[in-house]
């Protein structure tokens, strides 16, 4: 009989697994996959919850053999009333053929992993191949993701860190042998990755340079903007999916205004990686990635976590549903 145990890993474990070189290959791979239309993604779902300043999230998906759905929430305010990330996950993948829970992993920190690797993935096809600089709007947890899988696709990266607390900045600053800047520094980068809670437009078009990519990565719910309009009015913009980010993505806002229309938006990401639409394709063109976070990047991560961990011998084996007994069918009273 298939053993009936599922893996349970903590964010340690996924810790010492997770290698951001074989995240960004693994991210690529199903954009390509989703820009081919070869997976399945419902709408995430949002139970929004203001009395308690957060909501949550469920993301199911299933991508090459491979079914989960992530619980995940986005509380801004937990750093400084619980002394909790203002991100907690959990994954639950399952077998699609069986059913059976294979894993019960921390999400967490494969949240912050798979988004810095979208980002990188991003960069790859829209930033230009000499980008030197990156400036960070946010210099938060997503801020050291975000650099870490840059690094895998560019060399020697100078960083520029930006926040609302000059703590956060002079720290990230220090840890990534960057300099601290303002706001206009961060964008006026090579690459820019914004990553805030705003709801109203922080990065001012003026201080965009020609040539420049932005990944905007704050605005994963409807009516957050982290960029002027204008911005994307004068660039290439490539959003993550076309239902996820028309309803919550940085496009959002001047979609519902209807000071951009739809037809603006070049393409999905994955059409760019799976060669259906061209990516960057003049030096001087500015280019925007809206990311919103998408299921599919969960599932492939966490099996790829997953396997990992089964090959390492990482995590602890718990039978959720050894030694159930079957349910009868109930009797026929008619």
């Amino acid at each position: 009989m298939e053993s009936t145990k599922t893996l349970v890993l903590t964010q340690a474990d996924v810790r010492s697994l997770a290698e951001m070189a074989s995240a960004v290959t693994a991210i690529e791979g199903v954009f390509a996959a989703h820009g081919r239309n070869e997976t399945q993604m419902p709408v995430k779902v949002y139970l929004d919850l203001p009395q308690f300043n957060g909501d949550f999230r469920a993301m199911p998906a299933y991508f090459d053999h491979s079914a989960g759905v992530k619980w995940v929430n986005a509380h801004p305010r937990n750093p400084e009333r619980h002394g909790l990330p203002a991100v907690l996950g959990m994954y639950i993948l399952s077998d699609p053929a069986t059913a059976l829970p294979l894993a019960v992993m921390d999400a967490t920190l494969l949240t912050a992993i798979r988004t810095g690797a979208a980002a990188a993935v991003a960069s790859k096809y829209l930033a230009r191949s000499d980008s030197r600089s990156v400036g960070f709007v946010g210099s938060g947890v997503q801020a050291r993701t975000l650099l870490s899988a840059l690094r895998v696709v560019f060399d020697d990266l100078e960083v520029v860190a930006a926040d609302i607390s000059a703590e956060a900045a002079e720290r990230f600053a220090a840890e990534s042998d960057g300099t601290v800047g303002d706001l206009a520094d961060a964008a006026g980068c090579d690459i820019v990755c914004t990553a805030t809670p705003v709801r109203e437009p922080i990065v001012r078009r003026e201080w965009i340079n020609r040539g420049s990519h932005i990944n905007a990565m704050g605005a994963d719910a409807h009516g957050k903007q982290e960029l002027e309009t204008q911005i994307l009015l004068d660039a290439k913009v490539v959003i993550d999916d076309w239902n996820q980010a028309c309803g919550s993505g940085e496009v959002n806002v001047p979609l519902d205004t209807g000071a951009m229309p739809r037809d603006h938006i070049h393409a999905a990401l994955g059409e760019i990686v799976a060669g259906l639409k061209p990516g960057r394709e003049a030096e001087e063109e500015i280019t925007v990635f809206d990311s919103t976070g998408l299921a599919v990047q969960d599932v492939a991560l966490a099996r790829l976590i997953y396997e990992l961990a089964k090959k390492n011998g990482v995590g602890l084996e718990v039978d959720f549903v050894g030694g159930a007994v079957p349910l009868s069918p109930p009797p026929n009273n008619g």
